[in-house]
């Protein structure tokens, strides 16, 4: 599966985005799908994460509340909605891909396909 993410964008502090990310192929029901974010000088973390089936979700702490994780079978496509941004939420996000388990994971070694990355800057 390939995968392009967009969305990305200057906001003020407060603000909201909505990420999305596509996805090629027809079996994207296949998998379970996640968003992880990078600060500069900073390990790759998670963020959000939802199953193959959209019936379950998981989320980073740091974002509960705030982030949204949803996805569109007719489109292709994972979104996240991110609400109440602040400066700490700066970063480039990627969205990752894994064949569908019985475990929603957040390591970044459990995803087997990623996009580009957008880039998300917060205002203070």
């Amino acid at each position: 599966v390939q995968l392009q993410a967009s969305g990305g964008g200057l906001v003020q502090a407060g603000g909201s985005l909505r990420l999305s990310c596509a996805a090629s192929g027809r079996t994207f029901s296949s998998y379970d799908m996640g968003w992880f974010r990078q600060a500069p000088e900073m390990e790759r973390e998670f963020v959000a994460a939802v199953s193959w089936s959209g019936g379950r979700t998981n989320y980073a702490d740091s974002v509960k509340g705030r982030f949204t994780i949803s996805r569109d079978y007719d489109k292709n496509t994972v979104y996240l909605q991110m609400n109440s941004l602040n400066a700490e939420d700066t970063a480039v996000y990627y969205c990752a891909a894994r064949l569908r388990g019985g475990t929603l994971y957040t390591a970044t070694n459990k995803y087997n396909y990623w996009g580009q990355g957008t880039l998300v800057t917060v205002s203070s």
